[in-house]
């Protein structure tokens, strides 16, 4: 009969993963950085069916080498530069399992007194870190949440930038009339998914031209779309300036765009998922410069800090 584990045994079986963790980092630069297995192999590894009886836990260990491992893409790799940084630390995992252990539900302050004034004032030192103005701080007007993903993090400020372009109207009524995105060619993906799911549709992001050398957007070139946009009847809703763009670390010059955005009154959003860390090095600020003094109205999103 399978039973819960109990405190001892999680005990014993939570340092056997600490040391099969511990073991992957230390062999890691041996491994390939890409997996050789083809489509299907690891599902043709695994049973047809749930198992009715649950395994020992060597076992189990023995099954992510012998199942797992070679399918697995090795993303901390030292010699991984696909995509974009992915970084995980030693003291990121305990934390995870820190998280995991404590089990709380954090979407209230009643429901998670720590969980949540923990999370509020570690974004305030994160703004610090990357020499946000005060009105960034939850002791501002701003303060900051965390989201499960940067592509999350677009849908909340789009859903905000909504909010404001309709005078919150788009709460009650849905969305009427059309609303305009902009981001440059380079954008992210995650900004069409976030226009399709609040209601503005991806036809209506507007994929702003850039620069032939730098490919960073093209402030004149946004100028000219809003003022197409305002004269055709559609409202701009959105501006969303990259700091370093997936494809080729691309940085928008936030200062001219954060201009044009204070003089339209469009919420600039800046999604600095890829580079935005760097803020942490003063000398690194240059890309960050003068956006979030040259608009009202703004968010940030990064990661990885």
């Amino acid at each position: 009969m399978t039973t819960h584990m109990d405190a001892e045994e999680f005990r014993r079986n939570g340092h056997a993963v600490i040391d099969w963790i511990a073991d992957y980092w230390a062999t890691l630069e041996q491994r390939p950085v890409l997996s050789a297995d083809q489509p299907g192999a690891v599902a043709g590894r695994l049973p047809s069916t749930a198992p009715e009886r649950g395994e020992d836990f060597d076992r189990i260990l023995a099954d992510l080498d012998a199942v797992v491992m070679p399918g697995v893409t090795h993303w901390q790799h030292p010699g991984f530069f696909g995509y974009f940084p992915a970084n995980v630390s030693g003291p990121s995992v305990l934390g995870d399992l820190v998280s995991s252990g404590l089990g709380v539900q954090g979407m209230l302050w009643a429901t998670g007194p720590a969980c949540t004034e923990v999370e509020t004032v570690m974004l305030d030192w994160l703004a610090d870190l990357l020499d946000l103005p005060a009105r960034f701080r939850s002791t501002g007007s701003g303060g900051g949440v965390i989201q499960d993903s940067a592509s999350s993090a677009t849908l909340v400020a789009t859903l905000a930038a909504l909010h404001r372009a309709s005078k919150g109207r788009w709460r009650s009524d849905g969305v009427e009339g059309r609303y305009a995105v902009y981001t440059s060619t380079q954008g992210h993906s995650s900004i069409e998914k976030a226009a399709r799911i609040a209601g503005i549709g991806d036809g209506n992001v507007r994929p702003v031209e850039v620069d032939d050398r730098t490919l960073a957007m093209d402030p004149e070139a946004l100028r000219s779309m809003l003022d197409a946009d305002l004269a055709a009847g559609i409202r701009p809703a959105l501006v969303v300036a990259t700091i370093g763009t997936t494809s080729t670390t691309a940085v928008d010059p936030i200062p001219a765009i954060g201009e044009i955005c204070r003089e339209y009154g469009v919420w600039l959003h800046v999604d600095a998922a890829y580079a935005g860390a760097s803020a942490v090095c003063p000398e690194l600020r240059w890309s960050h410069a003068g956006w979030s003094t040259r608009t009202r109205t703004a968010s940030i999103r990064t990661s990885g800090c």
